[in-house]
């Protein structure tokens, strides 16, 4: 084998990054279906499938995640595992219908590494979540939705920046680039990992108010009322 992947010549070449897979046709269906066949960056290789996001098409909040976990990956679906039922509860606890959501990740391939038998979740690195980000800015323009809430430090950094710190802003409304608002709150994958039954209902309780604050949101308006 000779060529720059080969042992013994040139450095590897870097993925292409996701915007050279993304089409120009921005509709969901032709968007998914592209992104099934994404080579962007090298978790490609990891995951099982690309896990892209699902919901309604005109729904007027996007939720927006870190990246599938084992059983996302293994289904194709996002937020079907234990964090996807916390999520879940938590909306209808701050009164909005999971059905009326769009959910996505930062990240469309899952990272892990083995632990024995198991597949263990693996932050994706700042290379990883920006060569995905030309999947999630065009989902944004297929779905325009009023809010866009980030779940977590990886896909708040996603959309707000690399400096972005969850537990300085979450719950603030900011704007978004193409007029949308978004905001910040924890990953629901945080509540299944408090240590004690008090942590957890602490991690829910403000998770949920977070999400009040989008019900709240969406209800004034979205953006409009934001500003």
């Amino acid at each position: 084998m000779t060529g720059p992947g080969a042992a013994g010549g040139g450095p590897r070449a870097k993925p292409p990054g996701a915007e050279a897979f993304v089409p120009d046709d921005r509709s969901l269906d032709r968007l998914r279906a592209a992104a099934a066949g994404c080579r962007g960056c090298d978790l490609w290789q990891l995951g099982t499938q690309t896990v892209f996001g699902e919901g309604a098409a005109d729904a007027e909040l996007v939720l927006v995640g870190e990246q599938p976990g084992d059983q996302e990956d293994r289904q194709g679906h996002p937020f079907v595992g234990p964090a996807g039922r916390v999520l879940d509860r938590a909306l209808e606890e701050a009164g909005i219908d999971p059905e009326r959501t769009y959910t996505t990740n930062a990240v469309k391939h899952f990272k892990w590494e083995r632990s024995g038998k198991r597949r263990i979740h693996k932050t994706p690195s700042r290379m990883e979540v920006v060569a995905c980000r030309p999947w999630l800015a065009a989902e944004l323009e297929a779905l325009t939705p009023q809010l866009v809430v980030a779940l977590g430090a990886t896909a708040a950094k996603a959309l707000f920046g690399p400096g972005f710190r969850v537990t300085r802003q979450r719950g603030e409304p900011l704007p978004l680039d193409g007029g949308l608002t978004g905001l910040a709150t924890v990953h629901p994958s945080s509540v299944l990992r408090a240590p004690d039954e008090r942590g957890r209902r602490a991690q829910m309780e403000g998770l949920v108010e977070d999400l009040g604050v989008a019900a709240e949101l969406l209800r004034r308006g979205g953006a409009a009322a934001a500003r």
